[in-house]
């Protein structure tokens, strides 16, 4: 389920009337707007607020024309900066050290769709005179980010929870402010802005370079805005705060589910590298014998730090089945595959992408592989994140990446199944508390893993091995799809 696109759904009936059934004995949103209109005029008579340059030209203007969509009959169309009793972008402040009176900045409007004064900055103390009392924020002010690229037209309400025992918050210059008048639901003016129709609105109107894109208050002030009866509007804001409530529930149970498919996937690996996830063949050749075939001298390692393991099953150390960071040689001319560490899968997934260049432009600098080697990463944290793939589909079947990973390539065991070893929490466990490096820079040292111990199962039971681990994330895959 995406419940982000079932929440702009939910916005997009609110604002188009559909949300809610509508009641014919509510006052039409046409008297709420006439008294707006009036009380609006009576406090710039009285000098209370301002009354901007765009709106005093349009205010008389009752009818629009040209609306962007058919509206139930009692609502109205208007403009934002009718509603408004203030409606400005913020000021460029002096800031101090003195951390009393915080601004609000546009990383003060945060990404999950709450806000915060952990990262604000400072007023300083003797320039206070300068902010009048309308640029103090309140509650139920409508905060919109209108600078940069990336956040700009990131929508929030504000709150004085935030506030804690700051006296007040006021706005900078790349902040705008929405505060419309009491009748007018601010909730409901934060749904129009933040549905799909709204900030597709404010992504049209931007001004600027790429690099630098502008939200003017003009654009907010001349807005068209479908305006309906008070008791509707308390109608909807109920409504969509109910479906939200819904869906809050319905994300976390989500979360929740998707960390137990992370736990159930981590168990599978760990009942596959013990032994315990498929029924053993007594038919099967013993690991052991296959192992002395290749290897005439190879003697099994001591598996006191490590489990029991099924009696066809051997224990060694990596660097006994595994050929660790091989060297290619090819013609430089030769295409081959280049895999940046961003082009591995992390997770369960076993997955990667390459991007093709000749041998000779990166046979020097890069770590080699080729297909049918598994790739793991040893810096941190990728590594925990299990950074990890079999490679597979090179160019010529050769390729080099980023000096961050390990190459493991072995006559003794499928890929998959080594792979599962190396995305296993029994290893990444025997990983982390051997880090050395620089913070950023932590990275498990080779001599650790190619001691490690691996445990071999037979050749035929390793392919039931993977193809049970395969059948099972198919069905977690499945449902985490659904979710």
């Amino acid at each position: 389920m995406d419940t982000k696109k079932l929440r702009q759904k939910i916005l997009d009936l609110a604002i188009h009337g559909k949300l809610v059934p509508q009641d014919p004995n509510d006052e039409p949103a046409s008297v709420l707007l006439e008294r707006i209109r009036a009380e609006k005029e009576r406090l710039i008579k009285e000098g209370k607020i301002k009354q901007s340059k765009k709106s005093a030209k349009s205010s008389d203007t009752r009818h629009y024309e040209n609306v962007p969509f058919e509206v139930p009959e009692g609502w109205e169309w208007t403009t934002i900066g009718e509603l408004c009793s203030f409606l400005s972008r913020g000021k460029s402040p002096k800031y101090s050290e003195e951390r009393k009176y915080p601004v609000f900045a546009q990383k003060c409007n945060l990404y999950d769709g709450d806000i915060s004064l952990e990262k604000a900055r400072f007023l300083d103390p003797e320039t206070i005179s300068k902010w009048s009392d309308e640029y103090k924020l309140i509650d139920g002010d409508i905060l919109v980010n209108s600078t940069g690229t990336g956040t700009v037209g990131r929508t929030r309400l504000f709150h004085s929870d935030v506030l804690g025992d700051y006296p007040f918050v006021v706005p900078d210059s790349h902040v705008s402010v929405v505060r419309s008048f009491e009748e007018i639901e601010s909730k409901f003016v934060l749904a129009f802005l933040s549905s799909d129709y709204g900030q597709t609105y404010i992504e049209d109107n931007l001004a600027g370079s790429t690099n630098q894109k502008e939200l003017y208050i003009g654009i907010l002030d001349n807005m068209q805005f479908p305006l309906p009866p008070h008791e509707e509007q308390l109608r909807i804001v109920t409504t969509v705060d109910k479906w939200f409530s819904l869906i809050d529930t319905l994300e976390t149970a989500k979360e929740d589910l998707q960390a137990s498919i992370a736990q159930a996937k981590s168990k599978i690996l760990d009942l596959a590298i013990h032994g315990k996830l498929v029924l053993q063949d007594p038919n099967d050749e013993p690991a052991i014998e296959l192992l002395k075939r290749i290897n005439p001298k190879f003697t099994p390692c001591d598996n006191g730090h490590y489990e029991n393991v099924p009696e066809e099953w051997t224990v060694c150390k990596v660097k006994d089945v595994f050929r660790i960071n091989p060297k290619t040689k090819a013609d430089d001319g030769l295409d081959a595959g280049f895999v940046p560490m961003s082009n591995i899968h992390d997770s369960f997934n076993n997955s990667f992408s390459f991007e093709p260049r000749t041998w000779g432009s990166i046979k020097k600098g890069y770590t080699h592989f080729e297909d049918g080697d598994v790739v793991v990463a040893k810096i941190s944290p990728c590594l925990e994140n299990r950074k990890s793939a079999v490679i597979v589909g090179l160019p010529n079947g050769i390729g080099a990446g980023t000096t961050e990973l390990n190459v493991f390539r072995s006559d003794y065991v499928y890929p998959l199944y080594g792979l599962f070893f190396f995305k296993s929490d029994y290893f990444i466990s025997q990983c982390v508390g051997t880090f050395n490096g620089v913070v950023g820079q932590q990275r498990v040292s080779t001599k650790i893993i190619e001691d490690m111990v691996f445990p071999v199962p037979p050749r035929p039971e390793q392919e039931r091995i993977i193809n049970k681990v395969n059948d099972l994330f198919q069905i977690l895959d499945d449902i985490s799809a659904e979710l």
